[in-house]
């Protein structure tokens, strides 16, 4: 299993796994527990889009991976439930100094699409955290 570069306990908490993250790509891996399934018992929406949110930042982050990103904005589509093993796949679409424009997808245990995303990014600097202020990021201002 590879490493996102930096401690993420959301993301350590919901069990993802990076498989891949290169050339402006990423992959992820994840099978929803029993508490992250909705009343339908698939997976609940905002794991899913937490999932693609993730595949996303760490598409954006393929090719600058000392900088953090960001989440500006996204947008999510459900074409049919999360079930099962789910394989995401992020691609960086677009960069500018600050700014990544990205799409992500999820896919089910039978490689039929489930859910698409796309994002935008703002990179930053990461600082140290050491809990004094978790909010102390500085923006790369560079426009």
């Amino acid at each position: 299993m590879k490493s996102f570069g930096v401690e993420i306990p959301f993301v350590h908490h919901l069990g993802f796994t990076l498989q891949r993250m290169e050339g402006g790509e990423s992959e992820l891996h994840y099978e929803a527990q029993p508490e992250h399934l909705n009343s339908f018992a698939v997976t609940h929406g905002g794991a899913s889009m937490t999932l693609l949110d993730v595949t996303m930042a760490t598409a954006a982050r393929s090719d600058t991976p000392d900088m953090g990103v960001v989440t500006i904005e996204m947008k999510t589509s459900f074409m049919q439930p999360a079930r099962g093993p789910l394989v995401a796949k992020g691609r960086l679409i677009h960069r500018t100094a600050t700014m990544a424009f990205t799409e992500g997808t999820v896919y089910d245990a039978q490689g039929k699409v489930c859910c698409h995303a796309t994002g935008t990014f703002k990179y930053v600097r990461r600082l140290p955290v050491d809990g004094r202020n978790v909010n102390d990021l500085k923006v790369i201002s560079t426009d």
